[in-house]
């Protein structure tokens, strides 16, 4: 059983691990923007050692619980991210002017609405065993389960959607 101090730390490494991966995937899009491949590619990497370190931290905390247990986690995470915090922050953005920061946070709540439905989705068919496949939106973040046209969200073109 972790101390509280060590639940702290876990919780405190796998925020900042997790931090760091998208950090270095930001720096890596941007060094690769730059033709900086072996930056890009160090970058890269490291991304995938931060993921590998916050995955243990985060198994390590108790947080990794039953599929259904998880899911139910990830319908809750997204519900709040698009009833409350994204609202929160487009009004803050809208106040101060920044119509950028607006429009990342309106297709971030549009997505995550999408994703708390396709989470409930999944739970209601949990034992299902044929196999789904997703599009995700690689503007957006809005994730289909067929390759649209466009996207309903952005408006990207379907043929740029990634298949998992």
């Amino acid at each position: 059983m972790n101390s509280n101090k060590t639940q702290e730390n876990l919780m405190a490494a796998f925020a900042g691990e997790s931090q760091a991966n998208r950090k270095y995937l930001a720096y890596a899009a941007k060094a690769e923007k730059d033709g900086k491949k072996n930056a890009a590619k160090l970058f890269k990497a490291a991304a995938q050692a931060e993921t590998y370190h916050a995955l243990k931290e985060y198994e390590l905390a108790g947080k990794v619980g039953t599929t259904e247990e998880n899911i139910k986690d990830g319908i809750a995470g997204e519900t709040y991210e698009f009833t409350e915090m994204y609202p929160e922050f487009i009004k803050d953005a809208e106040a101060e002017g920044n119509k950028a920061a607006v429009r990342a946070f309106t297709f971030a709540k549009e997505a995550e609405e999408v994703h708390a439905k396709l989470y409930k989705d999944a739970l209601e068919n949990i034992d299902e065993t044929e196999e789904v496949f997703y599009y995700l939106c690689p503007v957006c973040g809005n994730i289909e389960k067929s390759r649209p046209d466009k996207c309903s969200i952005c408006g990207v073109p379907g043929d740029k959607f990634i298949k998992f």
